[in-house]
């Protein structure tokens, strides 16, 4: 097979596995930072050791833009559940205003 295609597999490969460890680590992200509001305190160790843990052991067995792009997911899942959120009856309101 020419390098030329090789290189572009290689390529498609490298941007798949950023897109996968961006989405888990966006999934993920969302999954602790949901559940640690609603939780115990033994359940919010345990969430904050995992996930810690995950990052720890992506930082080291991954490659740095795997693991960058799931600290970018998980940063964004972080962002996200940061944001203050309307009231319901804050929005009717101002649709019957």
């Amino acid at each position: 097979m020419p390098s030329v295609i090789n290189d572009i597999f290689s390529l498609f490969g490298f941007l798949f596995r950023f897109l996968g460890f961006l989405i888990a680590g966006y999934g993920i992200g969302r999954f602790v930072f949901d559940n640690y509001k609603m939780s115990e305190w033994q359940v919010r160790i345990a969430l904050a050791l995992g996930f810690f843990g995950l990052f720890v052991g992506l930082t080291a067995y991954a490659s740095p833009g795997s693991s960058g792009a799931f600290a970018i997911g998980s940063g964004l899942a972080l962002t996200y559940t940061l944001i203050p959120r309307k009231a319901a009856s804050e929005e009717e309101s101002k649709k019957t205003v």
